[in-house]
């Protein structure tokens, strides 16, 4: 068992249109790596035929959350775990139409891997570039372009290089780093799990292979010590009488007993003395871990107050520049103000400026049509009651996203991620 919750984890998500077979590819890998079992197995036969279906559906391993969403069960992403001897996967099955962008973004916000099926049949359409632009806006590092459908176009080589060469666009205008494709039958299992007896013409890894191979992004644990302070412990026992300790969740980095330590927004200088895990004392500690640490000084420490380096600070500004996706039915109120969660910090915020929306279909920016509704994704500017500590979401992902919560009502209507401000550079998709 202790060599299970060990292994490796990969989050990755699937994305492409309606009829492009995410969820059959989702079910071919998890038949093929015989991560189901039997009694499912004989579910979908069952419901198959019922269908009328002369082959088992594995897409129906999938597609029964539809069902509870008709009982009025809200499920936005469908989530799917399984593991092979190499590593543990999470799957985020994400929805294709541009009317759930927002869905989509929810699903592949903590991605380390990004499938977009295409259809042989239609080569690139408006779809993937739309999923293209939300992975490399979410900072994805690996996407894995899988052509499916390859069984419906004779297996052929010619169409699957002329897809592969009108991706290119794609990749350059979105300045795209690691990216493979695979073609694929995902309804027979070609090239999934087990390599095509009918493409010989390709030599390079399965889908399964690539998923257990590639790179996990970079581990949080390498990027600069930021710990935002969730609570403050204070006992007060008779044991426990002196004992002051921040606890929270490391959010980047690690952090090590005897290390010069900073505190945000104040500034107060201290040193870490000792770093608890439940009841057992560690000399070191490294994100995601949770922990309690405790200082040298007794110094004002409150929730939302952030422990870093004294070596490598934070930006600290009250003046935000966002990437944000619209999440709610009412539009976003230029001037209105808006609560802001960012980590543990909640302050409140005033949107100052729309600089542009972006079309996601063409990639291109919109800047005579400024009104941010539902789905749509737009670069603005806020300005917070006081400063936030944070990093630009390409260097963190923690530090460097926030929500915006509706005042009247406490409605999640926004999720951003922080980036440089367009005062600093001309921002181009």
């Amino acid at each position: 068992m202790s060599g299970y919750l060990d292994m490796e984890l990969l989050r990755f998500s699937t994305a492409g249109s309606v009829d492009d077979g995410k969820s059959t590819l989702i079910g071919r890998l998890l038949y093929d790596s015989k991560s189901i079992f039997e009694d499912q197995l004989e579910a979908v036969k069952a419901a198959s035929e019922r269908m009328g279906n002369e082959e088992v559906d594995l897409a129906l391993l999938t597609d029964g959350l539809r069902a509870e969403r008709e009982q009025g069960i809200t499920i936005d992403v469908a989530y799917r775990y399984f593991a092979t001897p190499k590593r543990k996967f999470i799957i985020a099955d994400t929805p294709g139409h541009i009317e759930y962008t927002r869905n989509m973004v929810t699903g592949a916000s903590t991605s380390d891997v990004a499938i977009i099926l295409v259809d042989a049949r239609n080569g690139i359409i408006e779809q993937t570039k739309r999923h293209s632009y939300i992975a490399s806006l979410l900072q994805i590092s690996t996407i894995i372009v899988a052509i499916n459908k390859m069984d419906l176009v004779d297996f052929s080589e010619e169409i699957y290089n002329k897809i592969k060469e009108e991706y290119q666009d794609i990749i350059k205008k979105l300045q795209l780093k690691n990216v493979y494709f695979i073609p694929i039958s995902a309804r027979d299992g070609d090239n999934v799990v087990k390599p095509s007896e009918n493409m010989s013409w390709y030599r390079d890894a399965t889908l399964l292979h690539l998923l257990e191979t590639v790179p996990v992004r970079i581990n949080i644990d390498e990027l600069p010590a930021r710990f935002p302070v969730q609570y403050v412990i204070r006992p007060q026992t008779d044991e426990f009488h002196d004992y002051r300790a921040y606890a929270g969740r490391i959010a980047g980095g690690r952090f090590k007993v005897g290390d010069k330590i900073t505190v945000l927004p104040s500034r107060t200088e201290s040193t870490i003395a000792a770093i608890d895990e439940a009841d057992k004392p560690l000399e070191e500690a490294f994100a995601p871990q949770s922990v309690a640490i405790r200082l040298t000084d007794d110094v004002d420490i409150s929730r939302g107050d952030m422990i870093v380096k004294s070596d490598n600070l934070p930006h600290i500004s009250a003046d935000i520049s966002l990437l944000i996706c619209w999440l709610n039915p009412r539009p976003l109120s230029s001037g209105g103000k808006y609560i802001i969660k960012h980590a543990t910090d909640e302050v409140f915020g005033i949107v100052k400026e729309v600089y542009f929306k972006v079309n996601i279909n063409t990639l291109e920016n919109i800047k005579d049509d400024k009104v941010v509704k539902m789905n749509d994704i737009a670069h603005i500017n806020i300005k917070t009651s006081k400063p936030l500590k944070y990093d630009f979401y390409s260097q963190n992902r923690i530090t460097g996203s926030l929500i915006l919560i509706e005042e009247a009502t406490h409605e999640t209507v926004g999720a951003g991620m922080i980036v440089e401000s367009l005062a600093d550079q001309t921002f181009s998709i």
